[in-house]
């Protein structure tokens, strides 16, 4: 399938010249394209900030939501329709920041929703202040003295919830970031991609120079269903490590819906049973 399918025709793009985005934004349709997904069957979900422009240069079903709320709505939307292909793309800080409290509960139901952050280390939005993913030392026209805190680690915290899927890659390498992406997208459950990105505008600590000096990919010896093992790595810092850390097929959030289990048909596809809705309240009040 061509990756033109996905394209929006001639529009502005409102990221800088070198942005990450722009790499995983041609890895992600490249991925898609390989999948041979129809854009009619595509809903990509985001919220606010650079990353979250992403949706906008796709053709397909978006949703741009709230800053930090995407999750819950790309969970909603797989739940209506179990037949679409959900993908929630957005920054460190909207995922991560504000919306931390999502991401963990999101990994505790497995909803099949495959989940891509752009990971540049640094709010690109809102002029360059510190994101939950900077590293120490790190300074900004806010942090002025540094970062003094550690950053958050949004692989740890996957892995020891039981995600089904964990995985990190660099938009650098556009080839390998959309073999992870893929194997993502295929993955039935929840599927955390965490895209190492530079911001070439407001940080210039980790360059793309840096993230090519600072990472290596895991090789076979690695069995991502050690979930021990798999921690271990995510904690390395010395190298930051590429690849899927972390597999952990389960039920997911739709396999384990009441609702499928009566019936087949999507929930987008049927009529309210009012009056059975009326009765099982009254029921639960003690009428």
């Amino acid at each position: 399938m061509d990756t033109n399918l996905f394209d929006m025709g001639e529009i502005d793009i409102a990221w800088c010249p070198g942005c990450g985005n722009f790499a995983i934004l041609n890895a992600l349709k490249q991925a898609l394209s390989e999948l041979e997904i129809r854009p009619e069957n595509l809903v990509v979900v985001s919220g606010i900030g650079q990353a979250a422009k992403a949706p906008h240069y796709y053709r397909c079903h978006l949703f741009n939501g709230l800053h930090g709320r995407s999750l819950p709505v790309a969970a909603a939307i797989k739940a209506a329709n179990p037949g679409l292909t959900v993908i929630d793309e957005s920054g460190d800080g909207c995922m991560y920041g504000e919306g931390g409290n999502h991401f963990i509960h999101a990994i505790r139901r497995n909803p099949d929703v495959t989940n891509i952050v752009h990971n540049n280390m640094v709010y690109g939005l809102t002029k360059g202040q510190a994101s939950p993913t900077s590293l120490q030392g790190f300074k900004t026209l806010v942090q002025r003295e540094g970062v003094f805190h550690e950053p958050f680690n949004p692989l740890a915290i996957a892995i020891t919830l039981g995600a089904s899927f964990v995985a990190r890659a660099f938009a650098g390498d556009v080839d390998q970031t959309k073999d992870i992406i893929k194997q993502a997208i295929s993955h039935k459950g929840y599927a955390l991609v965490d895209i190492l990105q530079p911001c070439v505008t407001y940080n210039k600590l980790n360059t793309y120079a840096w993230f090519k000096e600072k990472t290596y990919y895991l090789d076979t010896s690695h069995d991502p269903r050690d979930r021990f093992e798999a921690l271990r790595r995510s904690w390395e810092e010395e190298k930051l490590p590429l690849g899927i850390f972390y597999l952990h097929p389960r039920p997911t959030f739709e396999e384990k819906m009441s609702v499928y289990k009566e019936s087949s048909d999507p929930l987008y596809k049927r009529s309210p049973d009012f009056k059975k809705l009326s009765e099982w309240i009254d029921s639960k009040r003690g009428i």
